[in-house]
């Protein structure tokens, strides 16, 4: 986009667009989830306004916005579909048909599901229920400050021992492993030498 182009367009979105940013704020915060952040959507609707080639189509500015703010809302949905634990779990349930996924990786993904889901529940009540918030069901820091009535500061610091935690005891557990599949093939070396 060259220069002259560039400056048409932030006219065109400041005369058409800049005033019915507070209506159209309202407006999201009344119809979005938990999960979604307005500034990012407002951001979003924005970048692609300021990135159109041609805005000279568009007779009704205010319903324009308005439109593309719900797409952008419908594209974030269908991209954070996040899925809790719980769902994963379920995974049992699941008749899972392909050659790609053997017994024994489920079995060890089932292991590993449970394990993580031991940590978590391990962790101290403010901790887990900030690092649950955050990291499973996507809720922003803010919201969870919010919800759990403390600062976005203790959240993080919440959400940052909850990441620690289980990424030493992940460490620790791969090194262990690691460590017993040295042994163990070291020990079949001995053993063949022997023979």
């Amino acid at each position: 986009m060259n220069a002259a182009l560039a400056r048409e367009r932030a006219a065109w979105l400041a005369e058409h667009i800049l005033p019915c940013e507070p209506a159209l704020r309202d407006w999201l915060r009344r119809r979005l989830s938990l999960r979604q952040d307005v500034d990012d959507v407002i951001q979003e609707t924005y970048a692609i306004l300021a990135g159109m080639a041609d805005v000279s189509h568009i007779l009704q500015p205010r319903a324009y916005v308005y439109s593309v703010a719900h797409s952008v809302v419908l594209q974030q949905l269908r991209r954070a579909q996040v899925v809790s634990i719980e769902a994963v779990a379920e995974i049992d349930r699941v008749a899972i048909v392909g050659d790609e996924v053997s017994p024994e990786r489920m079995a060890s993904s089932r292991q590993e599901l449970a394990r993580i889901g031991a940590l978590i529940d391990s962790l101290p009540e403010k901790c887990r229920q900030a690092f649950v918030l955050r990291r499973v069901e996507g809720y922003s820091q803010r919201e969870i400050a919010e919800r759990m009535q403390i600062s976005e500061n203790t959240v993080e610091k919440h959400i940052c021992k909850g990441i620690r935690v289980l990424m030493d005891s992940m460490k620790h557990d791969d090194n262990g492993l690691q460590k017993s599949s040295e042994r163990s093939a070291a020990e079949g070396a001995r053993h063949a030498r022997r023979r």
